[in-house]
């Protein structure tokens, strides 16, 4: 495992766990936060005992609070389009990894942080969590894609009102929006949930697990055809190990082993 400043990482049953650890400033992302998350997620693409992955956050109160506001100072028009920029495509290459990626949200999941988790594949959020893009309240708008994936996960509509009132939304209602998949008590039991979920999609076939991510993720792009990326996809499962052996077993009546080739 590799040495982070701002991240613990640790592996167990094929699940990666990121947590972002800089308690005494609720977890906000930084400069060094944002690229050793970069270098995180690309080693899981990389690693094959890697299955899939969950992200959560140290503080008691906080899952991300935001992005570290006294790097701002320095923004202009041109670092503020690399600034969003680089944001987006470390955000993306967690969107776009092949292997399931979970967010547990304790505490406050606000601007960067909140965007960090609607990147996840799915989220899963405690009691205690609220929800916000406040942006606007510094003269500024969610730039790490949030315009983008909250109008996808909760409707134009919900996602306007969030993003110019800048308020947040509590965990029940996040639940009621779709932003989080499930809502628990504790962190332990959001944890705890998540392994259980990631345990289930373990049992199927590693390369339609990736296929259907990469399908879903389709329909949400102007330059990709879903429905002809879904065909091909199908066609490429169909020529797959995996494929013989989901079938066989099913004729056999008995569990597959999938190799993911």
């Amino acid at each position: 495992m590799s040495n982070y400043k701002n991240l613990i990482e640790s592996q167990e049953d094929g699940i990666l766990t990121i947590t972002v650890n800089r308690p005494e400033k609720l977890n906000a992302l930084n400069a060094t936060t944002l690229s050793e998350l970069k270098r995180c997620i690309e080693n899981a693409y990389d690693e094959p005992n890697v299955k899939g992955v969950i992200i959560t956050g140290s503080s008691k109160k906080a899952f991300v609070a935001g992005a570290d506001i006294s790097e701002f100072t320095e923004l202009n028009e041109l670092n503020g389009r690399k600034f969003s920029e680089r944001g987006q495509e470390i955000y993306a290459l967690i969107e776009n990894c092949l292997k399931p990626v979970i967010a547990v949200v304790n505490g406050y999941a606000l601007g960067g942080g909140c965007e960090l988790a609607m990147a996840c594949h799915m989220r899963i959020g405690t009691e205690n969590a609220f929800f916000g893009q406040p942006e606007v309240s510094l003269g500024i708008l969610p730039a790490y894609g949030g315009t983008q994936r909250l109008t996808q996960i909760v409707g134009k509509g919900k996602a306007l009102e969030m993003m110019l009132t800048g308020e947040m939304i509590g965990a029940e209602e996040a639940l009621s929006a779709g932003l989080v998949n499930h809502l628990v008590s504790t962190k332990e039991e959001g944890m705890e949930k998540a392994r259980k979920i990631l345990h289930k999609i373990f049992k199927n076939a590693p390369l339609s697990i990736g296929m259907v991510i990469n399908c879903v993720n389709a329909t949400f792009s102007k330059e990709e055809d879903g429905y002809q990326i879904e065909a091909n996809s199908f066609a490429n499962c169909c020529k797959s190990g995996d494929f013989k052996e989901g079938t066989s077993a099913f004729l056999e009546k008995r569990k597959p082993e999938f190799k993911g080739e």
